[in-house]
């Protein structure tokens, strides 16, 4: 193992934004923070936004600066890469930002009922072929997960560049009858207006620059998607409400 990497781990543990589950315990246990991260953590009652798999966190810390009235929280397990949004916003001393170091699958173990107010899924590992989909951050199982503390119809947003994911998303969100908001393969090149927020987000800003707040996240760009613009490669962009008495199924295992 690198030292750089071992001196951001532990650069990161000395961080009042990132909160990771001590050595040694059970990450299927409730961690003390679920339920609290706006007393604790961020201390106001604003809405949370989730961005996972975030990687180095650019989406977390750019939304952030683009919503101070809105809390922000990247979660990833890979250490390394999530010391960068951390540190980011260690420095530039963003109160409403914060990271969980945990692996996606642990994620009903931090956070309560109705805690969160909109998911965004940033170029998550799309697990290509069909023996692979139920690895998806997508797939019934995950979505089944969010629904357990993702408010009722809360907003969830995938960016990939992989058409399989996004097509495989799109397809099993109308199959289970989820209302689709957007959906685009190209979201670079899509109006801004069309980005959807719940109204308990837009309460927290200011109409006239709800248009350019959009603007700015629809061009807002990670380490990888300017990686793969540069190739000539297509965002592929989808939103939809997650309904919390639907229970998600592929259509292969629905009822008849």
């Amino acid at each position: 193992m690198g030292k750089n990497k071992l001196a951001r781990w532990a650069e990161l543990a000395t961080f009042t934004n990132v909160i990771q589950p001590a050595v040694g315990s059970d990450s299927r246990n409730d961690h003390s923070i679920k339920g609290n991260w706006r007393k604790e953590i961020f201390k106001n009652n604003n809405p949370l936004i989730l961005e996972l798999a975030c990687g180095k966190g650019e989406y977390t810390v750019g939304m952030a600066m683009l919503i101070p009235g809105c809390n922000f929280t990247g979660i990833d397990i890979k250490g390394a890469r999530m010391w960068r949004g951390a540190r980011t916003a260690h420095e530039k001393q963003l109160k409403n930002t914060a990271f969980l170091r945990t692996r996606i699958e642990f994620i009903n173990s931090y956070f309560a009922a109705d805690e969160v107010n909109e998911i965004w899924i940033t170029f998550p590992d799309p697990h290509p072929g069909k023996r692979n989909s139920n690895k998806r951050l997508t797939c019934p199982w995950f979505l089944n997960t969010y629904r357990n503390f993702l408010i009722d119809g809360g907003i969830i947003h995938l960016k990939t560049d992989n058409t399989e994911l996004y097509s495989y998303t799109e397809k099993l969100a109308t199959d289970n009858g989820l209302e689709i908001l957007v959906s685009t393969g190209d979201m670079h090149t899509m109006e801004p207006e069309l980005i959807p927020m719940s109204e308990d987000i837009i309460s927290t800003m200011n109409p006239e620059s709800l248009t350019a707040v959009r603007t700015a996240i629809r061009d807002l760009r990670t380490h990888y998607e300017t990686m793969f613009m540069e190739k000539g490669m297509k965002i592929n962009y989808l939103a939809f409400r997650l309904e919390r008495e639907k229970f998600i199924r592929h259509g292969w295992e629905k009822p008849a």
